[in-house]
């Protein structure tokens, strides 16, 4: 049986990937900050974890309260504020990194020991377009109206991140998700994709075996060349 912890599990894109992955066969432990938010998870057949990413000893005790894990699934995010750079400063930047950047770095790095007894240990962590250059100057694509600094800046990180950690870990499958414009909290579901399209790439490499890609940024069409 293949165990899975996903960060951000209560609702939207992480709820929907608890549910996928439950379906696919894996027993699933779905993080959140606050487990009385959980009965959607449950009622999937999920078991809820109190995991707050921004909080190193929440961090701790939810992976000290895990026997295995083989697939990890740092989905936690926030949209960070700051719409326009009138309204940035550098305490906004911070909270959004401290989420979106260093959440997913104290989750890793206290799940290694874990993933590293694994016969096939994945990552998974969920970047995005508006993260990519290329996309952000493309008039044609949806990430180019985007303008907030503090979102687009800290995915951007997110893929490095993961490029890097592949690197450093070459027996385990690293690799970034680009969710896509899709209906969630997070964009006041204004998004054209459902949460299923949403959530295609994240499962894609979430199942991933031991022969599978590292280092890479899939969307939902497949790999998303650097």
């Amino acid at each position: 049986m293949t165990t899975t912890l996903i960060t951000g599990a209560n609702k939207g894109l992480g709820l929907e990937t608890v549910r996928r992955l439950l379906e696919a066969g894996h027993t699933v432990h779905a993080g959140m900050r606050d487990p009385a938010a959980g009965d959607a998870a449950r009622a999937l057949g999920a078991d809820v974890v109190r995991l707050d990413v921004t909080d190193q000893a929440s961090v701790d005790a939810a992976i000290a309260g895990l026997d295995e894990l083989d697939v990890l699934v740092n989905n936690a995010g926030i949209i960070g504020g700051a719409g326009s750079v009138d309204e940035l400063d550098a305490e906004v930047m911070l909270r959004t990194f401290d989420t979106n950047v260093f959440g997913i770095v104290r989750v890793t790095q206290a799940a290694l020991p874990l993933l590293h007894r694994s016969a096939a240990p994945v990552i998974v962590n969920v970047a995005s377009g508006v993260g990519w250059p290329r996309a952000l100057r493309d008039p044609r694509r949806d990430e180019f109206p985007v303008h907030a600094v503090p979102y687009a800046s800290s995915k951007a990180a997110v893929i490095t991140l993961t490029v890097q950690y592949a690197k450093d870990l070459p027996g385990m499958r690293v690799n970034a998700s680009d969710p896509g414009y899709t209906a969630t909290d997070l964009n006041g579901n204004s998004g054209h994709q459902t949460v299923a399209e949403g959530t295609d790439a994240t499962v894609a490499l979430a199942l991933l075996g031991p022969d599978g890609p590292t280092g890479e940024f899939h969307d939902r069409h497949g790999r998303i060349e650097y």
